[in-house]
């Protein structure tokens, strides 16, 4: 498993026309463009007020690798470089420090079990501007650099997977029974629970409200379709970025009122914020696809974007097509609202996210979540045996995303496209 890898741990880390006659200039609008501490602002108050990037952290000893679960890898200095590409590098990823984009290249090229072609001899010279011409000599540095592909899964997904198998063998074993007997009646959710999910779905449901409010300020899509029109471009991105600042202050909002999260320190609350962010966007995206019209609507049918309309905003789609897969697949399972706000709150209480300290209060603080989720599916689906690991691995689909997502946001970067300073923030941009 996991812990017996010897991975150092991670160290930091058209459908749609706006039918609004708001005439905006490309650039942000006065709301959305605040200072670089504006996720700061929105966090928990004193005496838990988070500011991110905290001056305070207490250096992990220096020497031998760190395991998963005996804290974080060693302190950056902040001016270490990839050992892959020479990019800047931002923590051990898989047992080497390396950069965001070399980290999600390995991660997906191990998942997909991914066989490259050199088109020249095999022995590319690698850098910034080759990691994206030759992909099998990147897969080779990697690994020549000491990457570990049994590092890949993270203790998380370990931990999924070990759920999910558990729960299909009790299936197993009880189907195994020669004489077939009628299902018995699930045992009622307990009042805690039943009084955790009303309260849950009541809190997303608030947290919608300022979203929907807000979404008169966003900057409008153009009525333009020239693709060679710079302002044109540039209005559609500034479009989606607005969309998801909206989308991280809602899940900042959520998950501030979430039992037990603040008792976590400023850090690890921080922690958890910053990598969780964009995997609970995708359940959100998920949750608002449309089959029938292949396209994702966010608030109103006003706000309703297919796949062309995501790369005009300047996504590539090697992001976009993985976006939608995993849509339509969320889609499939019909989930509603209680089962996705249990799925948002088992994500966030991750322990093992880069930089989270008390990984047993992490763990603690979760279960309740996944124990209600298992009551309910159990109550709602009393036929359906294997909906529950399903539902569990989706999350560790989750994880597969968010590194093209890195790879998504170092793409922005050589398009020069910057991101607003909130993003910048919580996916660690540095510019």
């Amino acid at each position: 498993d996991g812990e017996s890898l010897g991975c150092v741990s991670e160290e930091g880390s058209s459908a749609a026309e706006v039918k609004h006659e708001v005439h905006a200039s490309p650039s942000q609008p006065a709301s959305f463009s605040s200072s670089p501490n504006e996720l700061s602002d929105s966090l928990p108050m004193e005496p838990n007020d988070i500011k991110l990037d905290p001056s305070t952290h207490t250096p992990a000893p220096e020497g031998q690798p760190v395991k998963r679960k005996k804290g974080p890898a060693p302190k950056m200095l902040g001016n270490e470089v990839c050992s892959v590409c020479g990019d800047k590098a931002s923590g051990f990823h898989y047992n080497v420090l390396s950069c965001e984009g070399c980290k999600g290249f390995f991660r997906r090229s191990v998942i997909k079990g991914a066989q490259y072609m050199c088109k020249s001899s095999g022995r590319c010279e690698m850098d910034m501007y080759m990691r994206r011409k030759c992909q099998q000599c990147r897969l080779r540095k990697c690994r020549e650099a000491g990457m570990l592909e049994q590092c890949v899964l993270s203790e998380e997904q370990i931990r999924l997977k070990k759920m999910k198998k558990q729960h299909e063998e009790e299936v197993a074993r009880s189907s195994s029974v020669a004489t077939p007997s009628p299902v018995p009646e699930a045992a009622p959710l307990a009042p805690e629970q039943q009084e955790m999910i009303e309260k849950l779905v009541a809190m997303q449901k608030q947290c919608n409200k300022r979203s929907f409010i807000d979404r008169l300020k966003v900057t409008p899509w153009p009525q333009s379709q020239d693709p060679m029109n710079r302002e044109v471009r540039q209005q559609r991105f500034a479009h989606f970025t607005e969309l998801a600042i909206m989308s991280v202050q809602e899940i900042v909002d959520f998950a501030k009122q979430l039992p037990g999260f603040l008792e976590l320190t400023r850090e690890d609350q921080i922690a958890l914020l910053k990598t969780s962010t964009i995997e609970i966007m995708l359940l959100e995206t998920s949750r608002r696809y449309n089959p029938s019209i292949e396209s994702i609507t966010f608030l109103t049918p006003d706000f309703s974007y297919n796949k062309d309309d995501f790369a005009k905003a300047g996504l590539q789609f090697e992001f976009i097509n993985p976006i939608f897969e995993f849509s339509k697949g969320m889609n499939d399972l019909h989930l509603d609202e209680a089962e996705y706000a249990l799925l948002i709150a088992i994500n966030i209480f991750s322990a093992d996210r880069p930089n989270v300290q008390d990984h047993d209060l992490v763990e603690k603080l979760q279960q309740p979540y996944v124990d209600a989720l298992h009551s309910y599916i159990r109550i709602k689906r009393p036929n359906d045996h294997l909906m529950f690991p399903r539902m569990l691995m989706k999350l560790v689909s989750l994880r597969t995303l968010s590194s093209v997502h890195s790879e998504q946001v170092f793409a922005l970067r050589l398009q020069d496209k910057k991101l607003p300073p909130l993003l910048s923030e919580i996916w660690d941009v540095h510019e």
